[in-house]
């Protein structure tokens, strides 16, 4: 068996960059105590020293109030090193063991129990099929008692690079341990809430212990999102580790490497050229900014900066610039380049006379041509999703702009908050996040989100009145939640489901809110489509066309769109079923709805008591439902009878 001390032969390159064993020291706190490869070049496995980028990996790998949990698993994203884009992808195992049954104890072991976590960091977002290899791995070492045998853990990084690849993020696996089902069944019609938050990109905070549980139900709302999970976040994690007062003083000196990296405007698409070969693609151009020269750096210079090298190697992306200015930060979230957002709006002919001119110039492989477009125009549907590198997200969508353009510039996806990174919600160069937490301390500052997710109780709570306005459930929406809950209620008893293939599954749901989000966007693309737009809510779309997410999907011609029915799924006539939905929806959700609820459920229960209070109690308890019931049937009437006009 191999021990700490051993040298250890250079690993292979895979999607795995390492595989980190975090301990908690009783003097020092959670500390990285082995790596393979080692974090930083040229140190030793078992160094305890980080790169400035992971500062905060030991506190994200062994979670806030682990000690509670006999073990627990952590999905956590790091931000990329050496001005890579690419997100790093962290599943972390945790797990205590008595000190006393340890069969070597090392002089530094002075408490009853040991806490430790085993973490792989991945270039590929597989969270539930990484986590499943590692809980069989960190039980077994931790049933060696013996923590210098390391043998096991550079055996799990040599597997898991030779069985994954980047195709596995084309199929069911990458859902795995993902239930949208489990998530309807929580959350009711609440799940429709929490996609449109997401669209219209507020700062969302999930709460709930312990962690797996946080993570799972983050995740899984992600996974409704066309492409989300696959390729939708590769730039989530784009964020710097608080720095002290004397490195901020010298940030203007310090310029950061990612200066090199500049976003792509109209002006310089004229002179892009797009390089095909057996490589794979390749586009480089001739970039000015302010009068200087700036080359655009790919792939090829980065597969080192996070430790180890793609797999494959054939996967390219342009850089976004990254910015030490609060106001400038701010000014890349808020606004797209002008000029990007004119060239969309070219007119449909010229669009059409150039694609023809550049499909006629199409060169042989290997070869290279100055006419080629930029975006290659979606393919056929053969079966297989045609997935092409969008040039302003940076993203690989597919024919329809899917994974929308949500978690880049500036806004995170962060599964699990450490406390240490808390000053991260209030960063002026974070527009918002998608985070979650288990401290108190997150969900006690409620300045700092717009939307608390409780998840243990299935409650969003939405400060903002005007907000809570915009995502008021249409008709046609309620009649959509309805409809995913209602099947998935009636197959709940079902021991055959497995949550694939019938309905009320979780590819199910995944493919109605996929549905959904397609006829939204064909809808914002038709004339004249106000009293379509009003079946999804006309003041969420208007707050939505302001997201950056919309603009940079309208910023391209996206024709499989025309394909797709243009209206809600759920379109109708307003009947006495759609009174009912409304009725108990703001019954559920309401104050005043909470309220008659309780009095009713008091009734109930001094009537089952003794026949004497009933006639005293029943008398005072429908009094003041009476009241309440009046005075909320009518808010009821006045939001009906808006919804009508």
């Amino acid at each position: 068996m191999e021990k700490r001390g051993a040298p250890l032969a250079a690993p292979p390159r895979g999607p795995v960059l390492h595989i980190v064993v975090v301990g908690f020291h009783h003097k020092k706190g959670c500390q990285v105590e082995f790596s393979y490869p080692p974090l930083k070049p040229g140190e030793g496995h078992d160094s305890h020293s980080l790169p400035e980028e992971w500062k905060y990996l030991p506190f994200l790998a062994l979670p806030d109030g682990a000690h509670n949990y006999q073990e627990d698993t952590v999905f956590f994203h790091l931000p990329p090193r050496c001005g890579d884009r690419t997100t790093v992808y962290g599943v972390s195992c945790y797990r205590q063991i008595e000190a006393k049954a340890l069969k070597v104890r090392q002089a530094d072991i002075t408490r009853e129990t040991v806490q430790k976590s085993v973490c792989v960091l991945s270039q590929l977002p597989l969270y539930g099929l990484l986590q499943a290899k590692l809980q069989l791995i960190t039980h077994a070492y931790f049933e060696e008692k013996d923590f210098s045998q390391i043998s096991i853990l550079k055996e799990l990084y040599d597997h898991m690079n030779s069985s994954l690849g980047s195709t596995l993020l084309e199929g069911s696996q990458v859902y795995l341990g993902l239930s949208p089902r489990d998530l309807v069944l929580h959350f009711r019609h609440k799940v429709l809430i929490l996609f449109k938050l997401i669209l219209l990109e507020k700062k969302v905070l999930f709460y709930i212990s312990p962690v797996n549980r946080l993570v799972g139900a983050l995740m899984t709302v992600l996974s409704l999102f066309p492409g989300m999970i696959e390729h939708g976040l590769t730039d989530c994690s784009q964020y710097k580790p608080r720095k002290s007062i004397s490195e901020d003083a010298g940030l203007q000196e310090n310029t950061s490497r990612l200066d090199d990296y500049v976003s792509v405007s109209a002006a310089d698409i004229s002179n892009t050229n797009l390089e095909m070969g057996k490589g794979g693609r390749k586009i480089a151009g001739s970039h000015s900014l302010e009068g200087q020269k700036a080359n655009v750096p790919f792939s090829q210079s980065e597969k080192t900066c996070n430790g180890a090298q793609s797999s494959n190697g054939t996967v390219q992306r342009l850089k976004v610039p990254s910015r030490s200015s609060p106001a400038s930060s701010e000014s890349d979230w808020e606004t797209l380049d002008p000029s990007i957002l004119e060239e969309s709006n070219l007119k449909e002919g010229e669009r059409e006379n150039t694609a023809s001119e550049q499909a006629e110039n199409l060169p042989s492989e290997g070869m290279s041509s100055e006419s080629l477009p930029i975006t290659v125009q979606p393919q056929a549907n053969t079966g297989h999703a045609v997935l092409v590198p969008g040039l302003i997200s940076g993203l690989e969508e597919d024919q329809y702009g899917m994974p929308l353009a949500i978690f880049t510039k500036g806004y995170l996806c962060l599964p699990y908050m450490a406390l240490q990174q808390h000053h991260l919600l209030s960063d002026v160069t974070v527009r918002g996040f998608v985070a979650g937490a288990t401290n108190i301390l997150f969900r006690q500052q409620k300045h700092l989100s717009d939307a608390i997710v409780e998840v243990e109780d299935a409650h969003v709570q939405i400060h903002d009145p005007e907000l809570r306005k915009i995502l008021n459930p249409t008709t046609a929406d309620l009649r959509f939640a309805d409809y995913l809950v209602k099947h998935v209620t009636e197959n709940r008893d079902d021991v055959f489901l497995d949550g694939t293939g019938w309905e009320g599954g979780d590819e199910w749901i995944r493919a109605q809110f996929s549905a959904y989000l397609h006829a939204l966007l064909a809808a914002v693309l038709q004339p004249d489509n106000e009293k379509t737009l009003s079946d999804f809510g006309t003041a969420f779309v208007a707050a939505w066309k302001n997201t950056h997410n919309y603009r940079v999907w309208n910023s391209n011609k996206h024709p499989a769109l025309a394909e797709v029915n243009s209206s809600h799924p759920f379109q109708g006539q307003y009947s006495v079923s759609d009174v009912k939905l409304r009725l108990s929806h703001s019954v559920q959700n309401s104050e005043r709805g909470k309220k008659i609820g309780n009095v009713m459920a008091s009734t109930s229960r001094n009537v089952v008591q003794t026949g004497k209070a009933v006639g005293q109690s029943v008398g005072g308890a429908f009094t003041s439902a009476k009241s309440a019931m009046s005075s909320w049937f009518s808010t009821f009437t006045q939001s009906t009878q808006s919804l009508g006009d």
